[in-house]
């Protein structure tokens, strides 16, 4: 397991400029793109509207969302679209998640979690696994979460896994309880999972 920095009570703000700080480091230390992967529902889009509000040179920046309802792009479930209106004014690329597709190392893999530990789509049902050969899978959450009833494709945990640093936003004492556990080994979540194989620096803004 990596080190884990837990950072309490952060406004968007403020995990905004922790993210363009990082941003800033990677743009800096290579001339090439720099990717990451970022999480979908309701939690990252205001963090991302006060982040892409810094002058940063997005037109570098290659975004892979985490996982994806399988819906049309301009459905309002989509994490896809979502991410393509914010960062393609701005100059980023938002990659299409499909099953064959090569995924590249990621310099940072922003993640959020679920109640009941779930990372990406990676529900406990799905029993991901960290020794999992490919990079994105199909897959349908049981129980479906009523808000969002449809079959998801995923990045995998060793996709998640190729990252040279990991973050979680992840608000509220229900979740902060479960990543505890998860960090102390006394759970066999999907976050635990995660954590279990990390080698990589982890922060967890709570």
């Amino acid at each position: 397991m990596g080190k884990i920095t837990i950072i309490e009570c952060s406004d968007d703000a403020a995990i905004a400029a922790w993210l363009a700080e990082r941003l800033e480091a990677a743009f800096a230390a290579t001339e090439g793109p720099v990717t990451i992967t970022v999480p979908g529902g309701s939690t990252p889009f205001p963090i991302i509207e006060t982040l892409l509000r810094r002058d940063l040179p997005w037109h570098r920046l290659v975004v892979w969302p985490n996982d994806d309802r399988i819906v049309a792009e301009d459905h309002p479930a989509s994490n896809t679209g979502k991410l393509r209106a914010l960062f393609e004014p701005a100059g980023a690329e938002v990659a299409t998640l499909t099953i064959m597709e090569q995924v590249p190392p990621f310099v940072l893999a922003w993640l959020g979690m679920g109640a009941d530990g779930h990372i990406a789509s990676l529900f406990p049902n799905t029993d991901p696994r960290a020794d999992e050969t490919r990079p994105i899978v199909s897959l349908t959450p049981d129980p479906l979460p009523p808000e969002a009833p449809f079959d998801r494709i995923s990045l995998t945990m060793p996709a998640l896994l190729a990252s040279e640093a990991i973050v979680f936003v992840a608000r509220g004492a229900e979740k902060r309880a479960v990543f505890d556990a998860a960090r102390e080994g006394a759970s066999d979540t999907p976050v635990a999972r995660l954590l279990a194989a990390a080698a990589q620096p982890i922060t967890y803004f709570a």
